[in-house]
C-alpha cells in the first residue's frame, strides 16, 4: 500500500468499488461495517498491547465489544458529537433490526447499534481520525484501560 494512503481507499482502488452516495445507506449497513472496524481498532489496540494467547487476547478484546459496554460509550459521548454525528446515531439507535443481543437488554443493543452506525459512517466517509478520537474519549469516560 502506497504511503499515505488509508485503507479504504487502497481497498475501493483495488477492487474497484464505485461511489455511493452515503446517504443511500441504511443504518443498518452503517452499523454492519462499523461493527466491524470498531472490533478491528479494538483487537489492534488489544494485540499491540502485548503478544499473548489467542484465548487472552479474545477475553481482553470483549470488554470493549459488546453491547453493554458500547451502550455506556455512546452515552458518555453524547456532549461530544455533533449533531451531524448525533443524527447519524439517532438513525442507527432506531433502526428496527430482526435480532437481539443475547446478553443485553434492546436499549442497550439499540444503543450499541448506533454507536455502530457512527463508527461506520465515519468510517466510510474518510474520517477515521475523528472515529478514533471517539472511541479513545470514550474509553477514558468509560474508564476502561485497553
Amino acid at each position: 500500500m502506497e504511503e499515505g494512503i488509508t485503507i479504504l481507499e487502497a481497498i475501493k482502488r483495488d477492487f474497484g468499488c464505485r461511489e455511493i452516495d452515503i446517504r443511500t445507506y441504511s443504518p443498518l449497513t452503517l452499523a454492519y461495517i462499523g461493527d466491524a472496524i470498531y472490533d478491528l481498532v479494538i483487537r489492534t489496540i488489544v494485540v499491540e498491547r502485548g503478544n499473548t494467547s489467542a484465548n487472552n487476547l479474545h477475553k481482553k478484546a470483549v470488554r470493549y465489544v459488546n453491547a453493554v459496554t458500547q451502550a455506556q460509550m455512546i452515552e458518555a459521548l453524547q456532549e461530544e458529537l455533533s449533531e451531524e454525528e448525533r443524527t447519524i446515531y439517532k438513525r442507527g439507535r432506531n433502526a428496527k433490526a430482526h435480532t437481539t443481543a443475547k446478553n443485553a437488554s434492546v436499549i442497550d443493543y439499540r444503543k450499541a447499534t448506533g454507536f455502530e452506525a457512527l463508527c461506520g459512517y465515519l468510517y466510510l466517509t474518510g474520517r477515521q481520525e475523528r472515529m478514533l478520537a471517539l472511541i479513545r474519549t470514550a474509553i477514558e469516560k468509560v474508564g476502561l484501560e485497553v
